[in-house]
């Protein structure tokens, strides 16, 4: 059983790292700030959730889990509200270039 729950691990922890490195890609590839945060939030938001889910059966208890989901849940709130605050600023920046 420990076994499969290491492999369980070692996938969901790879394929976050995977997103991970697809958003850094998209970071420096696309052409503006707005492509560029898209393809940030989704990509990091879809990673750290694989790590969490692989990380979840390695955790020594329930309190440890919900410590887990909890810290996930926090960084997709602050990741939402922070791409709304920068997707404003560049909205307010292009409405000042172009009236």
């Amino acid at each position: 059983m420990t076994l499969a729950l290491d492999l369980l691990t070692i996938v969901g922890v790879s394929a976050g790292c995977f997103f991970f490195v697809a958003g850094t890609v998209g970071l420096l590839r696309f052409p503006d700030a707005l492509t560029r945060m898209h393809a940030l939030t989704k990509a990091d938001n879809l990673g750290l959730g694989l790590i969490v889910l692989g990380l979840l059966p390695q955790a020594a208890g329930l309190g440890h889990a919900l410590k887990l989901v909890a810290i996930w849940l926090l960084a997709q709130v602050s990741a939402a509200v922070a791409s709304q605050l920068i997707a404003g600023a560049v909205l307010r920046q292009r409405s000042a270039i172009w009236p």
